[in-house]
């Protein structure tokens, strides 16, 4: 199960999990057309399905997972990709309290509920074999989560908090068999970077921050989710996985 799949980094991942032999459900906020085209791309329902669910609680995301289980019958990967980066600086001092729980519902709220779920329905199935790994999570942090963004604090604190809760999760979960990692992108060029990225002035300042000069692509994040949720990553639990062009070493 891949949140946030419609565009963007989730889509990449979408197309790039059903190449690899899996089976795919995603869900879509309002990118409908998109998402739909998506789901037929990668094999219709057979492969993959859309699913409609806004994710801002917690029982938003246990529902998601009870329809994806409905949907293939078991959850093996869970790919907590979907978040929200309000565009405009908000200083701290004139930040509203409802862009502020807009952004803490969203990415982190209903990602508790996500993991509950997808946790529960990983042991209830248990190991395929023995040694084998009972499930794979990969959630979806940032470079903010680690060094900060001004104007831009309640982003980077979620961001940070997941980053947390990776950790934590690993050493709760490893010995059940349940790996869990977070992935974390810098500057990405995808829909909801693009604002910041057509702006000449914009753009500037954000590449002379990135070592290796540009902004990655969707797909680019993509594989090293997929690694993540392979049996190559099998001995590897608990990592912030850094995907942001060396741009983490020099903020």
């Amino acid at each position: 199960m891949i949140t946030g799949g419609s565009r963007g980094i989730g889509a990449a991942t979408v197309r790039l999990f059903v190449q690899a032999g899996a089976k795919v459900v995603f869900n879509y906020r309002s990118a409908r057309k998109e998402a739909e085209q998506l789901a037929l791309d990668c094999g219709g329902p057979e492969h993959c399905v859309a699913v409609h669910r806004e994710l801002k609680t917690p029982a938003h995301g246990r529902e998601l997972v009870e329809e994806a289980v409905h949907t293939f019958g078991r959850l093996d990967c869970l790919v907590a990709n979907h978040g929200i980066w309000p565009p405009h600086d908000a200083p701290i001092e004139s930040m509203t309290d409802a862009q502020w729980h807009q952004t803490m519902h969203v990415n982190l709220d209903s990602i508790f509920g996500i993991v509950q779920a997808s946790v529960a329905q990983m042991k209830k199935q248990g190991r395929p074999q023995k040694n084998a790994a009972t499930g794979f999570i990969v959630l979806i942090s940032s470079t903010a989560g680690q060094r900060g963004e001004a104007m831009h604090s309640d982003y980077a604190a979620s961001k940070g908090a997941i980053i947390s809760f990776t950790k934590s999760l690993s050493s709760e979960l490893i010995r059940e068999g349940i790996h869990v990692n977070s992935v974390a992108p810098g500057w990405v060029d995808t829909d909801m970077s693009a604002g910041t990225l057509r702006d000449p002035d914009k753009k500037e300042k954000v590449l002379s921050n990135i070592p290796a000069g540009r902004a990655a692509t969707a797909e680019e994040i993509a594989g090293p989710v997929l690694f993540l949720c392979s049996p190559f990553a099998g001995f590897v639990s608990g990592e912030i996985f850094n995907v942001n062009g060396g741009s983490v070493l020099v903020g």
